[in-house]
C-alpha cells in the first residue's frame, strides 16, 4: 500500500461526464480514465456521449482520416499523417 495517494482536486467550474457513474461530477471524481472533460458548464457535460458520438461520425465520414478514397482505391498518401 502507498504511503501518499495521489488526490484528484478539481476545480470549481469544470464539468465531467463519469462513463462509469453515468453522471455529471463537477471537477474529477473518477478517475481520467472513466470521465469526459473538462467542459464549461454542467449542461455540456450532459451531452458529453451526444458530443463523442457527433465526433467518431464526422472522423468516419472524414475522407482524409480513411484508408481509402471515396472511389475505394488505397489512398494516394497526402492525407494527415502521411510521411511525404
Amino acid at each position: 500500500m502507498a504511503l501518499f495517494k495521489k488526490r484528484q482536486t478539481g476545480k470549481p467550474g469544470e464539468w465531467y461526464y463519469c462513463l462509469v457513474h453515468k453522471k455529471v461530477e463537477e471537477g474529477p471524481e473518477c478517475p481520467a480514465k472513466d470521465r469526459f472533460g473538462p467542459y464549461g458548464s454542467p449542461e455540456e457535460a450532459a451531452h458529453a456521449m451526444e458530443t463523442a458520438q457527433e465526433r467518431n461520425l464526422e472522423w468516419q465520414n472524414d475522407p482524409r482520416w480513411n484508408d481509402k478514397s471515396a472511389e475505394g482505391t488505397p489512398d494516394d498518401g497526402s492525407g494527415p499523417g502521411s510521411a511525404s
